[in-house]
């Protein structure tokens, strides 16, 4: 769930797990319109999601003004109702089949008005506006409601709120209930704006089956500080959780004549898959793109587990197999691969009808010679960022020879890179041979993106998966039959009741499993489940109802995709009258926003389709050649200039785009001007160092201009002498010694740093010379399942194979079961858990530089610890002091003989600047 708020000043973004609102209204710094109370509250019942928003805002200037409604939501999440209450009169929003809004919105524009569709596309969200005039100390009240089914991805539910509000709000509260009848297993909070007094303002209530967060600041707690009247609120909230699970068919949900099947076994053994990668390398994928591909293939080489096997397919205007056949995946073949991988250079055309013809030809060679294992998986992963302009390059004809090539033997999944490819394509071709599409988005984390998916995809469970219910018990269910399920996600299956069902619901859930065919039973007492729903008081009703209208809506426009004429029109028409019969804004479907008869705008809100703003990226050869004008979102000020959010500068210095290619595509990195600009020439453009460009179309332009520095204050920079790094600290438990400290003085390839098996930790890094630091660091809990992957540019959190990154200086708060991670704005990141050490890392501004370990907590070291640092602890023994050098002492740590030498050091124990200390000093 996402709350953002303004387009002006004011803005609140709410997301759940996928859910996002952004809800924006202007500010009264900016036109006297001041947000006085905001409210979210969102009801989760078996994973079904229904959010309410509403926004108060009185006007306080003497002089008409206009207030903004703004929100993003997921792009799973349909709109439901939207109202606006103004001098107690209400304005809904109606939603019409799209045909009939349109008529409405043209006939607006006809009459002269400056009416607008309002439709806009985020990484994972869409966006609703509306605006109204207000009258002088007139009051407004904004509500919208969407509803979205929840997703599982990599093991669990996530409901993302960000909040922006850019003001201080007298009411604002945030209230999320979850009810799941399974019980809960985990539920953890992350938030990047937290601060202690917040902390405060955030509640959390578990049983075993309900949870309830609430956060409720008050203004005092809003404010940075008590002399001013900014918000600290600038961030996102995210909550996650997992219910309990078992080796059953699954759990059966019943309430008001309706079902929901959800179904994820645990314990069931991953089967062998046979994973064929097709990979992009023409000139369009050239800078960071390929740069971001090599290193998530690399890291995804690493993942295959030993029993799969593979094989890498590159290619640009022809195909190349790394190897003749399908290899196993043994320590020295993944060697070699990454070896490979690591050496693909982007350059010339885009041949995907040969790449993918390819990939199916060499599983059907090793099937024939029998060198696929019985029982194995195998599936298709193609990555491209560009549309075909070598061989085939008609995308019906490639759908359609991948199609008959793959003849339902094999799974597709298709990731489109940028916004340059055609999305639609991939989609088709992906649906049509039983994958999925997945679009990459060119951004600092594309890497991360890669992994991610590849994760979802990993760990193949049960293939060919057919679930069967009584004919006489259900009827219109949703779909039944799944050709595969992955380790991390989940089958959902829906339906309704018939009036003469029996007391019980049984189920059978058939599947095939490494070398054998499975058969799971599940059943349900139709009355127990239609009692305990109803018991409840707080979950919406007839939610399961809504649920099955929803997916079933969902099902039947991903199945248009790869339909033939007649049953994509029988498809459309039957997701419309479900779209209209439940208040749904689908792709079918348009809402139209009642505003009183005075104002000059009418609106329409629809839901955006993926390829919209698409520019083609097409490469006959050569190197990039990326259409500069190209942009993925758009959003409008009142000034004409959207502001630029305040870490725009060390978010840019951190990963500045390379020229010849368009900025990251996040929406909180666009920014566009709503007046026409002259359009310079791209090639002009080049010569500008340090000039960031960002476009909205092809007669807009926005430049946005770091310092320039000249080549002789470059070279002065380069000149200055290396940064030293500080020793570092290690903190002694009582009795001992106050404190000793390390320096390092030389490059040393992975360290096992400590190590301590009773704590469930692990601290490894790399030390370099040349950065005066660790390279990297990796902190890994095992008892908790939990890597923290830091370099001088991200830190990378892996939990049950999810991963999350973030930046330097990104203020985080993260409360898992066991263990709190924290990062401040000056760069201090700290591990904590109760009855552990605690673990800090110290970035610099500069990425050159290395990173700091530090060390809180230590007495909570056990006697076991080991590793270059960790055997400091491991009962040291320390001689007197010198007669000569009271400075210099002897230790002695495991029967190694040591010099210790009194220093004064800066300690970065509570983060920089630092502060002087004395500690002995050891060389290492």
């Amino acid at each position: 769930m996402k709350i953002l708020a303004p387009v002006h000043t004011c803005s609140i973004v709410l997301v759940l797990p996928s859910l996002l609102a952004v809800l924006q209204t202007t500010t009264a710094q900016k036109n006297g319109i001041s947000i006085y109370s905001l409210t979210v509250d969102s009801k989760v019942s078996s994973r079904f999601a229904h959010t309410v928003i509403t926004s108060r805002v009185v006007n306080r200037a003497e002089t008409m003004e206009e207030a903004t409604f703004q929100m993003e939501l997921p792009k799973k999440a349909f709109i439901t109702n939207f109202s606006m209450i103004i001098d107690g009169v209400t304005y809904p929003g109606n939603i019409k089949e799209k045909a009939a809004a349109q008529k409405e919105y043209s006939a607006a524009v006809s009459r002269g008005k400056s009416a607008g569709l309002v439709k806009a596309t985020g990484r994972k969200t869409e966006q609703f506006q509306v605006s109204v005039s207000v009258a002088p100390t007139a009051k407004v009240t904004f509500q919208l409601v969407y509803e979205e089914l929840l997703r599982r991805h990599l093991g669990a539910y996530e409901i993302l709120l960000k909040v922006r509000p850019q003001q201080l709000v007298k009411h604002l509260q945030v209230d999320v209930h979850i009810f799941e009848p399974q019980g809960i297993s985990f539920l953890e909070t992350e938030s990047t704006f937290m601060t202690k007094e917040l902390a405060e303002a955030l509640t959390t209530s578990q049983n075993k089956t309900k949870a309830h967060i609430q956060f409720k600041p008050t203004l005092s707690q809003q404010q940075k500080s008590p002399d001013q009247q900014d918000t600290i609120l600038d961030g996102s909230f995210i909550i996650r959780y997992d219910v309990n699970r078992t080796h059953s068919g699954g759990s059966i949900q019943i309430e008001n004549g309706y079902f929901v099947h959800y179904f994820a076994p645990e314990g069931l053994p991953t089967m062998p898959k046979n994973v064929v990668f097709v990979i992009d390398k023409s000139g369009s994928m050239s800078g960071r793109k390929i740069q971001q591909t090599r290193e998530a293939l690399i890291q995804i080489l690493s993942d295959l587990n030993s029993k799969d096997q593979f094989n890498l397919i590159v290619f640009s205007g022809e195909a190349t197999q790394w190897k003749p056949s399908l290899v196993p995946a043994s320590a020295e073949n993944i060697k070699e691969a990454k070896s490979y991988a690591a050496g693909i250079q982007a350059q010339g055309g885009t041949n995907i009808n040969d790449a993918m013809l390819m990939s199916v030809n060499l599983l059907e060679s090793s099937n024939k010679a029998e060198l696929l294992p019985a029982g194995s998986v195998s599936i298709i992963i193609l990555l491209t960022d560009g549309d075909p302009t070598v061989g085939v390059t008609n995308p019906t004809s490639i759908q359609k020879n991948v199609k008959d090539a793959i003849d339902g033997q094999y799974s597709l999944f298709c990731l489109g890179f940028g916004f340059d490819v055609s999305y639609a394509f991939l989609e088709k071709m992906a649906l049509d041979n039983g994958g999925l599409a997945r679009r990459i988005y060119e951004d600092s984390d594309s890497s991360l993106q890669l992994q991610d998916f590849y994760q979802e995809v990993a760990n193949p469970l049960l293939s060919s998966v057919a679930f069967e219910y009584p004919s006489n018990i259900v009827e219109a269910v949703t779909r039944d039959n799944f050709r595969l399920l992955f380790r991390g996600s989940e089958m959902v299956v829906a339906g309704k009741l018939r009036d003469q069902a029996s007391d019980v619901l049984s189920a059978k859930v058939k599947g095939k499993m490494h070398m054998q065919n499975i058969t799971f039973q599940v059943e349900s007492s139709i009355a127990q489940q239609e009692e305990e729903f109803q018991s409840l008081k707080y979950i919406f009703h007839n939610f399961m109802e809504r649920l099955w209208a929803h997916l079933t809506i969902k099902q039947h426009l991903e199945r248009i995709v790869s339909a033939s004429d007649a049953e994509s029109q029988d498809l459309k028409t039957r997701a419309l009258n479900l779209s209209l019969k439940y208040n749904f804004v689908t792709p079918l479907t348009s809402m139209v926003v009642t505003k009183p008869e005075d104002q000059e705008q009418s609106q329409v809100a629809e839901k955006p389709v993926e390829d919209n703003n698409r520019q083609r990226n097409v490469h006959s050869g050569g190197s990039s050649n990326v259409d500069p004008s190209h942009t993925p979102r758009r959003g409008i000020s009142r000034s004409g200039i959207s502001s630029l959010p305040p870490d725009f500068g060390s978010r840019y210095a951190a990963a500045p785009p390379r020229f010849g290619q368009p900025g990251p595509p996040h929406d909180r990195d666009i920014f566009h001007t709503s007046h026409a600009i002259p359009q310079p020439t791209w090639e002009g453009l080049r010569g500008l160092p340090f000039l960031t460009p960002v476009h909205s179309d092809s007669s807009r332009v926005v430049l946005l201009s770091k310092e320039i520095q000249t080549k002789e204050t470059t070279l002065t920079n380069r000149s200055q002498a290396p940064f030293q790094a500080p020793s570092v600290m290690l903190p002694m438990p009582e009795p001992t010694v106050d404190q000793m400290c390390v320096d390092i003085k030389r490059s040393q390839g992975p360290m096992n740093l400590i190590s301590d098996a009773d704590q469930g930790l692990q601290v490894t890094g790399q030390y370099e010379m040349e950065k005066a630091g660790f390279s990297w660091i990796k902190v890994t809990f095992e008892d908790l399942q939990l890597q923290v992957h830091a370099s001088p540019e991200r830190v990378v959190v892996t939990r049950n194979r999810r991963s999350s990154g973030y930046n330097w200086k990104e203020t985080l708060f993260l409360d898992l079961p066991g263990l709190k991670i924290t990062m401040d704005k000056t760069g201090l990141l700290l591990l904590k858990g109760p009855a552990k050490v605690t673990i800090g890392l110290l970035s610099w501004d500069d990425p050159r530089k290395g990173l700091l370990l530090l060390l809180h907590d230590t007495d909570n070291f056990s006697s076991h610890v080991s590793g270059t640092l960790g055997q400091f602890y491991q009962d040291p023994l320390w001689g007197p002091p010198e007669a000569e050098d009271k400075s210099k002492r002897a230790l002695r740590v495991q029967g190694t003989d040591y010099s210790a030498t009194r220093e004064r050091k800066l300690d970065y124990q509570e983060g920089p600047p630092g502060k002087e200390s004395s500690c002995w000093l050891v060389e290492l």
